[in-house]
């Protein structure tokens, strides 16, 4: 699975807080909101989470967390002819259709 860079993760985490705060010190600013439910949407799909609140949680789960494995150790992609190509280990099974 691929992850988002770190950077980008911690630089929309630290935003959302802070429109956050702005939103809830003044609730009927619609920019503020706007741009608080922005961050939250963006967080979302860096996360991969439904929830803006969850994904949060999620980001600074995230990086609080060291890398999985060292640099070294970490597969690269095959390459042929110059392309990297990815290969798939085993087919996806199929879940049975509900009848």
């Amino acid at each position: 699975m691929l992850q988002p860079a770190k950077t980008e993760v911690a630089r929309t985490l630290r935003s959302y807080r802070a429109w956050e705060r702005a939103m809830l010190a003044r609730p009927g600013d619609r920019t503020a909101r706007a741009t608080f439910e922005d961050c939250g949407y963006t967080l979302c799909v860096l996360m991969g989470k439904r929830c803006a609140r969850e994904a949060a949680e999620a980001a600074e789960q995230y990086l609080r967390a060291g890398t999985d494995a060292p640099l070294r150790q970490r597969r690269a992609p095959s390459r042929r002819n110059g392309v990297a190509r990815l290969a798939v280990a085993r087919p996806l099974r199929c879940l049975p259709a509900e009848t």
